[in-house]
């Protein structure tokens, strides 16, 4: 996936540290640029890749592109770099 952009590095981190402490969040995202903000609550499960690209994994199954992401809790993804 060409289109595919990386998070931060210190973003994936409180992804991570959710995910280890199996801390419930309430997950931001946007499917396209101009698209409404959608919100997903639940435990990440997992962090991987497939194809090169970064996703999370719910415990509910659902999975979300990394950079999809918008905010994790009161977290915001543009704050971080």
């Amino acid at each position: 996936m060409s289109d595919y952009r990386p998070i931060s590095c210190s973003f994936y981190d409180e992804l991570e540290a959710r995910a280890t402490t199996r801390q419930p969040c309430t997950l931001r995202f946007r499917d396209a640029p101009e698209a409404p903000i959608g919100t997903r609550e639940g435990v990440i499960e997992d962090l991987y890749i497939r194809d090169k690209v970064e996703y999370l994994r719910l415990t509910d199954g659902f999975e979300l592109r990394l950079d999809k992401l918008v905010g994790v809790d009161d977290r915001e993804l543009r704050n971080y770099c």
